[in-house]
């Protein structure tokens, strides 16, 4: 492709007249930049979600003073801790019920087993997607700054072939291959922010978790102990 003048140094000129494989370059940080924004805004809104959706719960759940006195879960089931406490009083009643006398201490490590792997699935939830973010922010500088060794590299050929090199000859190269590092870094920068605060904020969710699980394991306990 032949290069732009230098009035016509504009970046869609620039970009417009850069060889095929730096187009490429910038097509794929463009995709990965609209995909990562894509998961940011999901993300942030399904966390979001889950963080009011526990808050809820938890406070619905503190205000009954024996909610594994009866053999169908109460309150709301939404969220999170809801699956959890469904999943550990599930597997409460189910001990209980069996025909092998079991002991308290017996009942509640077979629980605890049980709401470890609720826990597990819940985190995988909380973080899915966020890989691609960390893929994203690591990968794309250098990926742009290959279109841009790939561009100057050109540049550089083409200005071996003219009798006089001059700065207004090789200028619009150089410039259209340093648009591939700037899409690199446009698209990786938002990336690893969101991903340090999505993450923050999982693990947040993700502690909650198990403290709600030791809280439902004491209130078991001391269910059983008390006679039930």
């Amino acid at each position: 492709m032949s290069n732009p003048s230098a009035a016509q140094l504009s970046v869609w000129e620039l970009i417009s007249h850069a060889s095929l494989l730096v187009q490429a370059v910038m097509l794929i940080l463009l995709l990965a930049s609209i995909i990562s924004w894509y998961v940011i805004i999901k993300q942030s809104i399904r966390l979001r979600q889950e963080t009011a959706a526990n808050k809820v719960f938890l406070s619905q759940f503190r205000q009954q003073p024996f909610p594994l006195a009866t053999t169908e879960p109460s309150g709301p089931k939404s969220g999170g801790l809801g699956q959890i406490y469904q999943a550990g009083l599930d597997e409460f009643h189910a001990l209980r019920h069996a025909s092998t006398r079991l002991s308290s201490t017996a009942v509640t490590d077979q629980v605890e087993r049980r709401l470890l792997t609720c826990v597990t699935e819940q985190e995988e939830k909380l973080e899915k997607h966020l890989s691609f973010l960390a893929t994203v922010g690591s990968v794309s500088p250098y990926i742009g700054l290959f279109g841009t060794v790939w561009g100057i590299m050109n540049s550089f050929i083409g200005l071996s072939q003219l009798e006089q090199a001059t700065l207004s000859a090789v200028a619009p190269g150089i410039a259209e291959a340093l648009i591939a590092t700037a899409i690199g870094l446009f698209a990786a920068i938002p990336a690893v922010i969101a991903y340090n605060r999505l993450s923050a904020r999982a693990e947040k969710i993700s502690n909650s978790y198990y403290s709600f699980g030791n809280e439902l394991q004491t209130r078991m306990l001391r269910f059983l102990q008390a006679g039930n």
